[in-house]
């Protein structure tokens, strides 16, 4: 077997620690809401309060604070307790000899928002909710390979693997697999499960706030947890977490006026960011993660006449299915450029969606850093496609190359799209732009068409990342059974609808090797497929650059989890 030696490779490259980093001295600080109010600017605006119905990171991270997991990752990467007395290891008996299971011992006393016990039963439920049939889960891929969640008493739940996971830290670990109370989301298994208004919008959790108003893709409204497990914290007795308007106005917001004391994702020109800095009110913060842009490729065809099928597997795409075509895309980028405009030093032109942490970046694709507008040209010539009636358009057999491309509202990605059609349009395609309000096309409404996971386009350009160091979970988004369908309820985070048996075979061999050697060998892999059969194109990898007033304090940004993730230990200070 890969197995044991290994489990701990890989753990020890998270660094498995006690949770220190994010505590506070609180002989700083008042008691409980003692702060007054805090105000928070996500202009990409939350439209659910769950993350395992949305993708979006709007919405994992808005809900991150209200409901959490058992262990989180710190601002180091480091894999933390949070909800558990511990990690749990083969060396302290939390996890099998033989890599099977892992042991989770909740904290006593744990309480929700509303005063309920927090139990094992309720870690099991978790599990129970994301696998349900007839139900989309967001997040099923923190879940892979678990068979069972047992509950031999209220504060032990073991989760059973069918296999060896020499990294078992997927389920319930980071911001975007958190508990939730069974006691409110029983009823709402499987198809229910986007029916359930209320506890979508204002779950009750064991964060340190709770909601009291939500309106979705504008504002919500929260208090301190009045029974959140520290009675000093959090320090500020209401909270409100206002969305919408774009990346401009909300670095404003904090570093000019000083309305707002955190913004998140300030997606703009580096100019832009030091002119907004230099009035004094606040502060930038930026730190590299795994965050990547990039250009997902559809693989199925999106044509509105397909009704149901549309942007299925049942349907190919018409030219987008052939391998030259994508590749000519990439080539024909300048990334360097891209990245210069659009990020400076907070970005770093990649060829790869898996840039980070180092022993996992693949150093296979990067001739893509060479744009090679002629060498695009000449592929598509070599593959057929040619402008046969003189329109500027390549065509073959009576299909012309011609591409919608949809991203979210924001004006580096606005600049992206106008410099990509250019290329683009400059190697023979006809490119059509069209850009959605952010919190539409992030929201994960299994109802709207405009979302990223309904994919009605031809391309797409937006950035995601994952939780923690280890990439297992994340490289298994483009299994085949990740594609969004109808029968998902749309949810799912194989946007291109690629589908390759060789690839879901390096998934599971991952999920079953520990060497930390192999295991990046394994990811290298996976993620080379993706790069060079062009189905997803990576753009540049960014940094996170968001911004606090010079009033906050307790800020730390963690590229790794949630943003949001020790909110409990904000507080105001002097400036």
């Amino acid at each position: 077997m890969k197995l044991k030696t290994a489990l701990l490779g890989a753990v020890a490259s998270a660094a498995v620690m006690p949770l220190m980093a994010h505590a506070q001295d609180d002989t700083a600080r008042g008691t409980r809401g003692s702060d007054g109010q805090v105000n928070i600017i996500y202009w990409q605006a939350p439209s659910i309060m769950n993350p395992y119905l949305s993708g979006g990171t709007k919405d994992l991270e808005a809900a991150s604070l209200v409901i959490e997991p058992l262990a989180r990752y710190d601002q180091d990467g480091n894999l933390v307790p949070w909800l558990v007395q511990e990690i749990p290891t083969v060396e302290n008996g939390g996890v099998s000899e033989d890599l099977t299971s892992i042991t989770w011992k909740l904290k006593e006393g744990l309480l929700w928002s509303d005063g309920s016990p927090l139990t094992s039963e309720d870690v099991r439920f978790t599990w129970e909710y994301c696998s349900a049939e007839g139900g989309g889960c967001a997040q099923s891929e923190k879940y892979n390979n678990v068979i069972d969640v047992e509950t031999p008493d209220e504060l032990t739940a073991i989760v059973r693997f069918d296999t060896a996971k020499p990294f078992p830290y997927g389920p319930f670990v980071g911001a975007q697999a958190p508990v939730i109370q069974k006691a409110q989301f029983a009823d709402c298994l499987g198809p229910k499960a986007p029916e359930c208004t209320d506890a979508n919008f204002s779950p009750i959790g064991t964060g340190p706030f709770t909601v009291t108003e939500f309106r979705p893709n504008d504002v919500v409204s929260l208090e301190a947890n009045p029974n959140y497990r520290d009675p000093a914290k959090p320090a500020f007795a209401t909270a409100t977490l206002k969305g919408g308007g774009d990346a401009t106005a909300a670095g404003r917001a904090v570093l000019e006026t000083g309305e707002f004391d955190y913004a998140w994702n300030l997606q703009l020109a580096p100019d832009v960011l030091a002119n907004m800095e230099a009035a004094g009110q606040g502060k930038i913060v930026s730190a590299f993660g795994t965050l990547v842009e990039r250009i997902m490729v559809n693989q199925t065809d999106p044509n509105p006449d397909l009704g149901e099928e549309r942007a299925t597997a049942a349907h190919p795409h018409p030219f987008l299915s052939e391998k030259p075509v994508r590749q000519a895309l990439s080539m024909a980028i300048d990334r360097a450029l891209l990245t210069e405009i659009g990020y400076g030093d907070a970005g770093r032109a990649t060829c790869n969606v898996l840039p980070a942490p180092a022993i996992y970046a693949s150093t296979a694709n990067d001739a893509c850093l060479t744009q090679d507008i002629e060498g695009a040209k000449a592929l598509l010539d070599e593959a057929g496609w040619t402008d046969t009636n003189g329109d500027g358009t390549r065509d073959k057999d009576g299909v012309e190359l011609e591409m919608l491309f949809q991203s979210s509202t924001n004006a580096v990605r606005q600049d992206f799209q106008a410099l990509l059609k250019q290329w683009w349009e400059e190697i023979g395609f006809s490119v059509e732009l069209r850009n959605i309000d952010s919190s539409v096309f992030f929201g994960g409404d299994p109802g709207s068409p405009d979302t990223f996971q309904k994919f009605f386009a031809d391309v797409e350009m937006y950035a995601n990342n994952f939780d923690g160091t280890d990439p297992e979970a994340y490289m298994a988004n483009w299994e085949c059974k990740q594609a969004p369908r109808p029968e998902t309820q749309w949810q799912g985070n194989n946007m291109p609808r690629f589908c390759s048996e060789e690839y879901d075979a390096l998934v599971a061999e991952m999920a079953e090797t520990g060497e930390l050697e192999k295991r990046a060998e394994l990811a290298k892999a996976m993620n080379d497929m993706l790069m060079q059969e062009y189905v997803i194109i990576p753009l540049v990898d960014r940094g996170r650059v968001s911004a606090h007033s010079n009033t906050l304090g307790g800020v730390i940004l963690n590229t790794w989890d949630s943003e949001l993730w020790n909110a409990a230990d904000w507080h105001r200070t002097d400036g």
